[in-house]
């Protein structure tokens, strides 16, 4: 099998397997190889947009008058320190709600930026009131 080079249309024979492959048949001349080449940083903003997306995943469905999550992080060292700030509608089982949007934000920054999550502190804003399916609307005293 041949195969063309880098923009100048001419053909070349592939290295035979197990030979050293030079650094320049690596890719054009002046290339660097995939070992010296540097790092990709990843924007904490970016990291913060996507453990707030998870936050929603984990929460599902919000009632008209609860605000989406937001997050806040700080990226050290390939590791994303995360606070989520969230409402909640009420009644519901808040220590169970925030532990599922602590593994949902653990798991999808991880599998999406592949960062470590030491730390997802979620901080419930407010608890808005929300009448039980087929209650009675009426004053609450």
């Amino acid at each position: 099998m041949n195969s063309v080079s880098g923009g100048a249309g001419e053909l070349r024979e592939p290295p035979a397997a197990g030979s050293p492959t030079p650094r320049s048949a690596a890719g054009p001349p002046g290339s660097v190889a995939p070992g010296e080449r540097g790092a990709l940083r990843i924007a904490d903003r970016v990291v913060a947009k996507i453990a707030a997306q998870a936050a929603r995943e984990a929460l599902g469905p919000l009632p008209p008058d609860v605000a989406p999550p937001h997050a806040m992080v700080a990226v050290h060292h390939d590791a994303a320190h995360i606070h989520i700030h969230l409402d909640l509608a009420y009644p519901c089982d808040v220590g169970g709600r925030c532990r599922a949007v602590r593994r949902q934000v653990e798991e999808r920054v991880a599998a999406l930026v592949g960062m470590r999550v030491p730390e997802v502190a979620v901080r419930v804003e407010r608890l808005h009131r929300v009448p039980a399916h087929g209650a009675v609307q009426g004053r609450t005293r």
